[in-house]
């Protein structure tokens, strides 16, 4: 076990947060952190540090795979030549004496502690924190909303609506009254689907509205609009998958709209811009 003695105190200290000390070296800073009102003030900031760390890494993990991504993946083919081997180098182990090995050890843990420190002591920490966790929250909600909805919708195709197809016009005024937005329902034959009926659904605790369609293959699409709680900052298409389902997301004259579709559909970016213009 390295002597942590030898050590700065902020080092001592994230070695304790780490997990990487004795029960002699844990007692012994423990004592200090209960006489020692710097060190416990020390020990909050590299508590802190640690702790923004992980919840941005967290957010970073959470962040949608995107569509065209996966599609690519899924599509790339092997190569049609074979790759000449070329001649195998003999391979050079490095094996560090135990000085050696030792030096990079503490290199990299006082820079480690030095990172925390850091990150725990920039005035701004509290304030990026809350807003990278609250500022995406709305979108997020809304669209993890329509998501569930939709794998829902795939789990009971026999009962995919509140109102049937067949009736249109009482489709029309309870969406329209319910959401606050005029709407057409697009006549998406041409491209195999046959609209069911719709449904109102929540979305961050917000009236959505749901047009659902289906093809005869069994494959289920929906269009989801709610009004724009604030002004959109742009009207572009935009392409996400979360695991079996893809989205397509626009914006236009105040109100926000989702296609959601099977993640396998080459076509769903295309026919949300033709939706965009018939709805």
């Amino acid at each position: 076990m390295l002597d942590l003695r030898k050590l700065p105190l902020e080092a001592q200290l994230t070695a304790l947060l780490d997990g990487e000390v004795s029960p002699e070296q844990r007692h012994e800073l423990e004592q200090r952190l209960a006489s020692d009102e710097n060190a416990r003030r020390l020990h909050e900031k590299l508590r802190h540090g640690a702790d923004f760390g992980r919840r941005r890494l967290d957010d970073v993990l959470k962040e949608p795979v995107p569509l065209a991504l996966v599609r690519s993946i899924k599509s790339t083919q092997p190569p049609k030549t074979p790759i000449t081997q070329r001649a195998i180098r003999p391979q050079v182990k490095l094996a560090p004496s135990g000085p050696q090995a030792l030096a990079a050890a503490l290199i990299l843990f006082v820079v480690g502690c030095g990172i925390g420190y850091f990150a725990a002591t920039t005035p701004d920490a509290d304030e990026i924190a809350t807003t990278t966790a609250t500022a995406p929250a709305n979108t997020n909600d809304w669209l993890g909303d329509v998501t569930a909805y939709q794998r829902l919708l795939i789990r009971q195709p026999r009962h995919l609506v509140e109102v049937p197809a067949s009736q249109a016009e009482e489709i029309s005024s309870w969406l329209t009254t319910a959401i606050g937005v005029p709407f057409r329902v697009p006549d998406l034959s041409t491209e195999s689907w046959t609209f069911q009926g719709a449904r109102v659904i929540l979305g961050d605790n917000r009236p959505v509205g749901q047009l659902v369609y289906s093809n005869s293959d069994g494959d289920i699409i929906s269009i989801c609009f709610r009004k724009d709680a604030q002004p959109s900052e742009t009207d572009d298409f935009k392409e996400t998958i979360k695991d079996e389902i893809g989205l397509v997301t626009w914006h236009n004259a105040g109100t926000s709209y989702v296609l959601a579709g099977p993640s396998a559909e080459a076509n769903l970016g295309q026919l949300a811009m033709k939706i965009a213009t018939a709805i």
